[in-house]
């Protein structure tokens, strides 16, 4: 039986470096690996297609722009202690965008992957 995903593509700057920051310390697994230029990693229903310089999804647009990281569009991961991934994702050298946020649906906080893509750390109210 196949699991349908849904997928999300970032650009990235160096495929190997966020391939090993999604799959060590995110939970994600590999799925597919095609050097420096894309990888597939997936967690649960998620699959994130990391596309890197020589990949198709980071060519220029007929304008002339330019796809890069980075941006406010993001993934969102729920957690159960958004604390404690807190203090252990720091404590892995990793940088925030802010600080935890409380609001009426629960605590999120934004991550920096190591290209600069944010990712949304979310603990729904219990």
């Amino acid at each position: 039986m196949s699991q349908e995903f849904v997928s999300i593509r970032y650009i990235v700057d160096d495929v190997p470096v966020s391939i090993e920051f999604y799959t060590t310390l995110l939970g994600f697994t590999l799925q597919q690996d095609a050097g420096a230029a894309f990888a597939s990693v997936t967690r649960d229903n998620l699959r994130l297609l990391l596309s890197g310089k020589a990949s198709s999804g980071a060519r220029a647009m007929p304008d002339g722009r330019q796809p890069i990281p980075g941006g406010w569009n993001r993934i969102l991961l729920v957690v159960s202690d958004i604390e404690s991934e807190v203090e252990r994702l720091r404590k892995a050298g990793l940088s925030f965008r802010n600080e935890i946020l409380k609001g009426v649906a629960g605590s999120q906080i934004l991550l920096d992957d190591p290209s600069g893509n944010p990712i949304e750390l979310f603990e729904p109210l219990h």
